[in-house]
C-alpha cells in the first residue's frame, strides 16, 4: 500500500525488522519491538490527569452537550457520532453555521493511543486537542471564558466539577474531563487481534493473503504498524496540494502537504478516506496506492511515496479483506442526561 521512495523494497516480518548489515551491534543486543500488536485493553492516562469513573462520566456529559458551542447547537458528538465509529461519514467536516471545512473528520476510536492530534499534529495531547474545536471560529465557535461562565451557572455541573476536580469549572478541567472520556473509546478485539493471539481461523484465506501483502510486497507495514497500525509520522502522498498540512505547524516549506498516517483500526467503518475525504471506499484507497499516486508534486517538492506499479490489481481484493478484518466492536456509548 505505502512504499517509501527512499527505502528499498524489503519483506518485513511481524516480529522484527532484519538488522542492517552495517550495524556495529549484534542483533541479539538490539531490542526490536513487534510491528503488529493487539490493542491494549486500557489506555494509560498522564499523571496530571488520572482516569476515574466520575471524571469519565463528566467528560461523557460534556461530549454530548451543545452548550460547548457558541450557538448552543453543536456538541462534540455532532461530528463524532457513536453510530458512525465516532466520525461523521462525510467527506469533509461541517462546522459553525453548517460550513463545510477542508478536512475529513477523524474517528475517535482508540484515539488515546496517538502521540499527536489532528491531521497536522498541532496538538500534543488529548487535553490540548479537546479545546481546539471548541474555540475554533470555523468549528464550534465558542469563547472558552464564556463557556466556563455558562457551565458555572448550571448547579449540576458546579457540583460535578467540585466532586471530580475540587475546583470551580475551568477550561483546564473541561479539557481533562473530555480527554478522560475519550481514552475509554477502545474497540474490542478484531479478527486480526484474534489471529495474532493464535486463532488461525480468525482470518479468511483472502485476508491472510492480504496480511502477507501488507507486510511484504505492498509495504503497508512501513507506515502502518503498532497497536493503531499507524506510525504517527507525516507523509506527502499527492492526494491534493491545496492544503498546507504539517507546514502550518512547523512553518517549513518541505512539510507542505504532509499529513499524519491515520489508524487502520475499524477502517471499514470510518470512510470516506484521506485527509480531504476524497476517496469513498477501501477499494479506491488501495487502488490509489497501486496506481493513483502522482509522479510529481508542485513547488519542487518530492512525494514521499511512489505507486506500486509492479504489483497486480488482483491483489487489491485481498488487501481490502485484510483491512476489513481490523474491525473490532466499538464501545456502546449513548447520550447521557444533561444537567
Amino acid at each position: 500500500m505505502q512504499q517509501l521512495n527512499h527505502i528499498p523494497r524489503l519483506v518485513l516480518i511481524v516480529v522484527a525488522l532484519v538488522p542492517s548489515a552495517c550495524t556495529l551491534q549484534a542483533a541479539d543486543d538490539i531490542a526490536k519491538p513487534p510491528l503488529l500488536v493487539p490493542l491494549p485493553r486500557k489506555i494509560p492516562a498522564p499523571e496530571e490527569n488520572p482516569t476515574t469513573k466520575e471524571k469519565v462520566a463528566l467528560g461523557r456529559q460534556l461530549f454530548f452537550d451543545p452548550r460547548l458551542s457558541g450557538e448552543n447547537t453543536m456538541s462534540c458528538a455532532t461530528c463524532h457520532l457513536p453510530e458512525k465509529a465516532f466520525g461523521d461519514g462525510l467527506p469533509r467536516a461541517k462546522g459553525a453555521n453548517d460550513k463545510e471545512l477542508s478536512r475529513n473528520t477523524p474517528s475517535l476510536l482508540n484515539v488515546g493511543l496517538y502521540a499527536t492530534y489532528f491531521w497536522d499534529g498541532r496538538a500534543g495531547s488529548l487535553e490540548e486537542q479537546a479545546l481546539g474545536p471548541i474555540q475554533s471560529p470555523d468549528e464550534m465557535n465558542q469563547n472558552l471564558d464564556e463557556l466556563v461562565r455558562e457551565l458555572s451557572q448550571v448547579p449540576g455541573y458546579r457540583q460535578q466539577f467540585q466532586q471530580v476536580f475540587g475546583t470551580e469549572v475551568s477550561g483546564q478541567s473541561i479539557a481533562k474531563a473530555l480527554a478522560a472520556f475519550q481514552r475509554t473509546l477502545i474497540t474490542g478485539p478484531s479478527p486480526f487481534d484474534r489471529y495474532l493471539a493464535g486463532d488461525q481461523q480468525a482470518l479468511s484465506r483472502s485476508a491472510q493473503r492480504g496480511l502477507a501483502l501488507f507486510q511484504g510486497e505492498a509495504g503497508c507495514i512501513r507506515c502502518h504498524q503498532g497497536p493503531l497500525l499507524s506510525d504517527g509520522k507525516f507523509y506527502r502522498l499527492g492526494v491534493s496540494f491545496s492544503d498546507e498540512g504539517l507546514a502550518v505547524v512547523t512553518g517549513k516549506q518541505d512539510d507542505k502537504g504532509r499529513f499524519r498516517t491515520p489508524s487502520l483500526r475499524n477502517i471499514a467503518q470510518t470512510g470516506p478516506y484521506m485527509h480531504n475525504g476524497s476517496l469513498k471506499t477501501l477499494d479506491e484507497v488501495v487502488t490509489f496506492y497501486y496506481r493513483g499516486i502522482p509522479l510529481t508534486a508542485p513547488d519542487g517538492l518530492e512525494l514521499d511515496l511512489q505507486p506500486l506499479s509492479g504489483q497486480s490489481f488482483a491483489e487489491i481484493a485481498d488487501l481490502v479483506a485484510f483491512l476489513k478484518s481490523l474491525t473490532g466492536d466499538p464501545p456502546k456509548i449513548t447520550p447521557p442526561e444533561l444537567p
